[in-house]
């Protein structure tokens, strides 16, 4: 498209340059010739007062010699011979008799071709009634002067319009290919499956309207796949919630072949929604995770805590709940904090005594929400532990899945997970959620947050 578009402005160029500079060539050696000729009038006219005065040979020459003409012998006189005076000849005639008896006839000044360039035959009156003819040769290269190199800048400045032509179509090529081949490179990136890509929105309106058209497809297939990797996860932590049921059922059937195939069986359907629920995890964090929106941790934890207090009321569990009477916004997807608070409240049904007490907590602030998740169970003996293998480890029975899902939740704020004794004599998990990015840097900023965050503790 560059060269079609360099080629027809080229065509359209040389068009134009023929279509002014071939006339105007033409009137520009029209006009050296017309300057030559009317050079020759003026030179013939120099010579009609001394005739019109005297016809004698020696005056004559002299005002002949006197002319710039008639000095470079280029005027020639001839006054016919009358029956009282003979005839005059002065200097060297280039036009015929016949033309200038015909010049002399007709009382009419005209020019005639010769050879080495033109002659001009001037009539006038003489004293002795005759008509005398002034004749002055205009050779061939007063009637060209200049023309050549009139000629010749014009042909450089068509030349220099071509060239000019070029760079501007070029120029303007390049700004209509550059996106084209921008939106090319991002098409071919997308189908590789680079689900970042986007396009600068610039170049002809075109263009644009096709950059915005990608951009907004890109972003469409990205949500696309974002929902359904967050569906899949989504799907699998709701199956942790009747597992967690089964689980906890198939411990009370003893320790039978049945009961022992059933807790394996359990086991198993355990670890294979626990790898989905890695591998969406792993995708999302791969491309960005999805967009980011909020949802009420009250309102979240008030649903959750009614479905997990059915199965608290058949093993004797007392639950409550604190700082849920009014609304919390977080920034975090409903399904995330659900997820997160299922994966705690999993982990106190599966690690703790049947009629262990446990509790949920929402502490707030400007810039932070706290939710607090203690149990009156045996505790966590070694915390750090507890988080590293929420880091990947994952292992059958332990806690590294739950605390991983709760921890992705609360770095995707910019908070963090920490595990340590309750106020009910177990464990107890705080999941520090940010509502905005603390200011300040290095130690000093991190102190100041870890400050507030130990306030909203104490609260």
């Amino acid at each position: 498209m560059r060269w079609a578009l360099v080629k027809v402005c080229v065509a359209v160029t040389a068009m134009v340059v023929v279509a002014f500079a071939v006339p105007l060539a033409l009137v520009v050696k029209e006009m050296a010739r017309d300057r030559a000729l009317t050079n020759a009038e003026r030179q013939a006219a120099a010579v009609g007062p001394a005739l019109a005065i005297t016809t004698d040979r020696a005056e004559l020459e002299k005002a002949v010699a006197s002319t710039q003409a008639g000095a470079d012998g280029q005027i020639a006189v001839h006054i016919p011979a009358t029956e009282g005076s003979a005839g005059v000849e002065i200097g060297k005639p280039h036009a015929t008799d016949a033309a200038m008896d015909t010049a002399s006839a007709l009382g009419r000044a005209s020019t005639v071709s010769v050879a080495g360039g033109y002659a001009l035959l001037q009539p006038t009156a003489v004293s002795s009634g005759s008509v005398a003819v002034v004749e002055v040769f205009v050779p061939d290269a007063d009637v060209t002067r200049g023309v050549t190199a009139s000629w010749l800048v014009l042909g450089a400045v068509g030349i220099g319009l071509i060239v000019g032509s070029v760079a501007v179509a070029d120029r303007l090529g390049t700004r209509m290919v550059r996106p084209a081949k921008r939106l090319a490179g991002a098409a071919h990136d997308l189908g590789r499956g680079d689900l970042a890509v986007r396009v600068p929105e610039e170049g002809p309106t075109e263009l644009r309207s096709a950059a915005v058209a990608f951009n907004a497809m890109a972003a469409q297939v990205n949500q696309l796949l974002a929902n359904e990797r967050e569906l899949a996860a989504d799907l699998s932590h709701r199956l942790r919630t009747p597992l967690t049921v089964l689980r906890l059922n198939a411990a009370s059937l003893g320790d039978g072949p049945a009961g022992e195939q059933t807790r394996q069986a359990v086991a198993q359907l355990e670890r294979e929604v626990d790898q989905i629920i890695r591998t969406a995890r792993a995708q999302q964090s791969a491309t960005g995770g999805p967009l980011a929106v909020g949802c009420d941790a009250a309102e979240v934890i008030r649903e959750r805590m009614a479905f997990w207090s059915a199965l608290a009321e058949d093993q004797g569990r007392t639950a409550r709940t604190a700082g849920v009477e009014r609304p919390v916004r977080v920034p975090v997807a409903r399904a995330e904090l659900v997820a997160a608070l299922d994966a705690m409240l999993g982990n106190v049904f599966r690690h703790t005594p049947e009629g262990s007490a446990f509790a949920v907590d929402v502490h707030s602030s400007d810039d932070a929400v706290i939710v607090l998740v203690s149990d009156a169970g045996p505790g966590i003996r070694d915390p750090a532990a507890a988080l590293r293998r929420g880091q990947g480890d994952g292992g059958v029975g332990s806690t590294g899945l739950g605390l991983d899902i709760v921890r992705r939740v609360a770095e995707s704020t910019g908070g963090d997970v920490r595990v340590g004794p309750s106020v009910l004599g177990g464990a107890e998990i705080r999941v520090w959620l940010a509502l905005r990015t603390p200011t300040g840097a290095g130690k000093r900023g991190h102190k100041l947050v870890r400050g507030r965050r130990a306030r909203l503790a104490r609260a």
